[in-house]
């Protein structure tokens, strides 16, 4: 519990102090956010702020995990002369922050092309899908045969559902989906930002109870889960200091960068720990979301009528009257339930498992 919380408060930190600065230092630069001309008008008074802020929330969760990760290793070397350094860190952890750095390094590349060019369009649809399956390949390999991880289809624990050879192609359709969800969802002043960290904060829970209940987990699982809930805690700490400034007003805006790290990250937690079907509804918000595009783009192709005024479906109710404040409360709410939900799914099968104490 220790390494946990410190991990949480060396990113809270780290992000409150490095995001003004990340500010001022992306102002002189003019790194700023462009904006659709077919979007709310009260979104064009936004237009020039500092975006790409999602590389704070990457240092600051990276930072926090490091430092936790050092101070377990301090603590426990005495004892253990046998504990290194990368004992501490372990491949799980790594391979959970190694999501968080390569995705946000897609999504930076993505953001820099738009600011660069003058332009709404980054990289292309093919260089940024094969960004993002490179990082998947990596984690997919490193998942299997260094964290030991399940190749099962998982929602709370592995199915009988084994996807073999195609695991790498499972871990790319987590990760680009999630990531991509993520990505939609983030369109008003810290929407994304505040229902990621309540998802962050489910998997700290989540990780941290398999860590005390090893006889009711896979060793897949439980070799890596105290590292894994030190590793959300981070990014957890990170996001939260992240949306400080990301709030409305907001001073400045994730971008690419720290949409496709956060979405990234949390499908690599929901492979390690092996609740991949779980976040299916512990992102709920997410998938309303995306599921809002999926519908109106189908019914424009087959109808030639849009099924909402705009989608994703926050900007249709920007579009309804609604103040942009209003949407925000209203979708943290429906997200905060949606991870109740699935924290709630998580609790009851641990009681049928036998680790309810």
């Amino acid at each position: 519990m220790r390494g946990v919380l410190i991990a949480a408060s060396v990113a809270l930190i780290a992000s409150l102090v490095g995001t003004p600065l990340l500010i001022r230092f992306f102002r002189r630069r003019g790194y700023g956010q462009l904006i659709r001309d077919d979007g709310p008008q009260a979104h064009f008074a936004k237009r020039g702020t500092p975006t790409m802020g999602g590389t704070a929330i990457i240092g600051a969760a990276t930072l926090g995990y490091v430092v936790s990760s050092l101070v377990q290793w301090l603590g426990a070397r005495d004892a253990d002369p046998a504990y290194t350094l990368l004992d501490a860190l372990s491949a799980g952890g790594l391979l959970a922050i190694g999501v968080f750095a390569g995705m946000g390094a897609v999504g930076f590349l993505d953001d820099y092309i738009k600011i660069r060019r003058n332009r709404s369009l980054g990289l292309t649809k093919t260089a940024k899908f094969t960004g993002q399956a490179l990082v998947a390949g990596l984690f997919a390999v490193g998942a299997e045969y260094v964290a030991a991880t399940s190749t099962h289809l998982s929602f709370i624990g592995a199915t009988d559902f084994d996807f073999g050879r195609f695991f790498v192609l499972w871990c790319f359709i987590m990760l680009a989906a999630a990531s991509n969800a993520v990505n939609l969802t983030d369109g008003l002043d810290g929407l994304a930002a505040g229902t990621s960290a309540l998802i962050f904060g489910a998997y700290v829970v989540i990780a941290f109870w398999q860590f005390r209940h090893p006889e009711s987990y896979s060793a897949g699982v439980t070799l890596h889960a105290n590292a894994l809930a030190t590793a959300a805690a981070a990014a957890m700490g990170a996001v939260l200091g992240f949306l400080w400034w990301n709030a409305p007003p907001a001073k400045i805006f994730m971008g690419d960068t720290g949409s496709l790290a956060i979405g990234g990250m949390l499908a690599a937690l929901a492979v390690l720990t092996e609740t991949e079907m779980l976040l299916v509804i512990l992102g709920g918000l997410y998938v309303i979301e995306t599921t809002s595009v999926i519908l109106q783009v189908g019914s424009f192709r087959l109808t030639r009528r849009r099924l909402f005024k705009m989608a994703p479906l926050h900007h249709h109710f920007e579009l309804s009257g609604w103040q942009e404040i209003t949407v925000l409360i209203r979708f943290w709410i429906v997200g905060g339930l949606a991870v109740a939900f699935g924290l709630g799914l998580f609790y009851a099968e641990a009681i049928t498992r036998g680790a309810a104490n």
